[in-house]
């Protein structure tokens, strides 16, 4: 059944999961902290030969992010279908896991003489990591921008890692959508590390085969929210099903259309949405704000999420202004979170200490 469904794929015939679990991250609520980054990190990639792969990440946007320089790298599909010409990242635009010389400044006898200093797999001095361009962002004082970018793997609808397996290792669960990857049948041949146009897939150098985030299968079959969301501090991070026209995620993505998907022009038809970022005016030379112009540019955010960049973000401002007026706003209500979790992720309240 499975070679059935791979073979369809790769027919050009997208299979359609029953139903199909998504994401919303609300980008005016990321605090940058990386709780979601740690809560991962120690759940999932503890393993040897896991030691530089996070799953989930939050970059600093505008940035090259991780690995660097991902939006240029090509993957994914053209608007007629075919693959896009890409290029394998490299363990250094990863960032590998770095080492430390910790044995000769905590315990030789050097603390005073020497200090920590990181080195890469190669045993030199790293030149990227993961966060490297953290808060750097973009633009001239005093109108400097930037805004935080959570990511993970997007679980799509038309996942270009699935066709590029020549190993069929690689599936979309009929259930719920989720993307996975037999660890039995990987062989470590890195096309869909290479097809994936997000650059959301890790090798195993050890194990010698692909990883990635599983959007906490375990987890969501109790009853459990993923770590990355259920840790996140900002609640901004909305889990349910696209079809469920009383949750979260529907009225986000289809009925207030202001969550949108990153990089839609690659093909693939990502579920990790995100409601754009709100931003202060320009401020002139002399101090004052300029309410014609975001300080965060236009065109910087169509690059992103597409045109509909404009539309989301008038319906955000009005709704905003409604609450600020004392009205109601089903919109407002949704994105503030009032209560947890039942409000952010109503199918997997679950507390997982009750398990």
């Amino acid at each position: 059944d499975h070679a059935v469904r791979i073979g369809r794929e790769l027919d050009g015939q997208i299979v359609r999961p029953k139903r199909q679990l998504a994401m919303v991250f609300d980008l005016n609520k990321c605090l940058g902290c990386q709780t979601c980054v740690v809560s991962c990190k120690t759940q999932w990639t503890r393993e040897e030969g896991m030691e530089g792969q996070w799953w989930n990440v939050v970059n600093t946007m505008p940035g090259q992010g991780t690995p660097k320089g991902w939006e240029t790298m090509g993957g994914g599909f053209a608007p007629d279908g075919q693959a896009r010409p890409s290029c394998l990242p490299d363990r250094e635009a990863y960032g590998d896991a770095w080492q430390f010389n910790q044995e000769e400044v905590l315990f030789g006898g050097q603390g005073k003489e020497s200090y920590l200093q990181p080195k890469n797999f190669k045993g030199e001095k790293p030149t990227w990591g993961p966060n490297w361009d953290e808060d750097e962002g973009a633009g001239q004082y005093p109108n400097s921008h930037f805004f935080y970018l959570p990511r993970l793997c997007n679980h799509c609808t038309h996942p270009a890692c699935l066709e590029a397996c020549p190993r069929g290792a690689i599936y979309k669960r009929e259930k719920d959508g989720i993307v996975l990857i037999d660890d039995q049948k990987c062989k470590g041949y890195r096309f869909c590390m290479e097809a994936c146009p997000y650059k959301r897939i890790y090798y195993n150098h050890v194990a010698e085969v692909s990883q990635k985030c599983t959007f906490c299968f375990p987890r969501v079959e109790k009853g459990v929210a993923p770590a990355c969301a259920r840790q996140c501090p900002g609640r901004l991070r909305f889990v349910g099903y696209l079809d469920d026209e009383q949750g979260p995620i529907h009225k986000l993505v289809h009925q207030w259309k202001v969550a949108l998907p990153l990089h839609a022009e690659f093909g693939t038809q990502p579920n990790v949405y995100y409601v754009p970022p709100l931003s202060p005016p320009k401020v002139s030379p002399a101090g004052k704000p300029d309410l014609s112009e975001p300080r965060i540019p236009r065109e910087y955010l169509h690059s992103l999420f597409g045109p509909r960049v404009d539309e989301a973000l008038a319906v955000i401002e009005a709704e905003k202004a409604k609450k600020a007026r004392g009205e109601a706003s089903e919109l407002m209500d949704i994105l503030i979170v009032y209560r947890w979790p039942q409000d952010i992720f109503p199918d997997f309240t679950q507390d997982p200490a009750t398990l």
